[in-house]
C-alpha cells in the first residue's frame, strides 16, 4: 500500500526496511527522545525493528494498526514514520495517530503532507469518524502540524504519558471526518 503526495509518499513497512528504520531511530535518538517514552537499547537494532514491523503487519491484517514509513519521492529515502493505532470500530470508529521525522528534514512541509495523506486514508478508505493525537504542550511544531491539517485542541490530558521517566501532560487534539454524515 502506497499513499502518494507532492514531495513524499507513505508506504506500509516491509521487513526489508528494518535496517533503514533502525538507522533512522539511531540517527535521531536524542532528537526523538525529548518527546518519547524511554526505549530499551535493543530498540535501535535491525533485529528489533524487524520484529516490530512483523507485529505491525499482523495488526494491519487484523485492521488494528497501519504503520507507514515516510519516504522522499525524489530519492526513496526513509525520513520518518506515521501511524494509525488503536483503531476502534463499532460505535467509536476512531483511532490515534503519531509521527516522527528525521531532524534533518524538519520545517520543509513533509510531516504536514504525510499527516494529510494519512487523514485522507483514514477517512476515505477506512471510513473512520475521528482521529486523535497528543503532543506535549511545549512541542509547538507538532501542534502546529496537527492544526494545519485541521486537528482542533480539545484539552490537556494530565500526566498522560511517561516521557524520559517522568509523567507528562499532553495537549489532546482531534479531527472529525466531515464526510461522515
Amino acid at each position: 500500500m502506497k499513499l502518494v503526495g507532492q514531495q513524499i509518499y507513505l508506504r506500509l513497512y516491509k521487513t526489508s526496511d528494518a535496517g533503514e528504520l533502525a538507522n533512522l531511530h539511531t540517527r535521531n535518538r536524542e532528537f526523538f527522545q525529548r518527546v518519547s517514552p524511554l526505549l530499551p537499547e535493543a530498540f535501535y537494532t535491525e533485529e528489533h525493528q524487524k520484529i516490530r514491523i512483523e507485529q505491525a503487519l499482523k495488526k494491519t491484517d487484523e485492521g488494528q494498526l497501519y504503520a507507514f514509513g515516510i519516504f522522499l519521492k525524489a530519492t526513496d529515502k526513509l525520513i520518518g514514520d506515521i501511524s494509525l493505532t488503536q483503531i476502534a470500530r463499532g460505535d467509536l470508529q476512531s483511532c490515534y495517530t503519531g509521527f516522527t521525522l528525521d531532524k534533518e528534514y524538519n520545517a520543509k512541509g513533509y510531516t504536514t503532507e504525510a499527516l494529510q495523506l494519512i487523514v485522507d486514508f483514514a477517512f476515505r478508505e477506512l471510513k473512520l469518524h475521528r482521529i486523535e493525537a497528543g503532543a506535549m504542550p511545549d512541542n509547538i511544531a507538532s501542534i502546529r502540524v496537527l492544526e494545519k491539517v485541521g486537528f482542533k485542541k480539545e484539552g490537556i490530558a494530565k500526566e498522560n504519558l511517561k516521557i524520559n521517566g517522568k509523567w507528562t501532560d499532553h495537549q489532546v487534539l482531534a479531527i472529525i471526518n466531515s464526510l461522515d454524515v
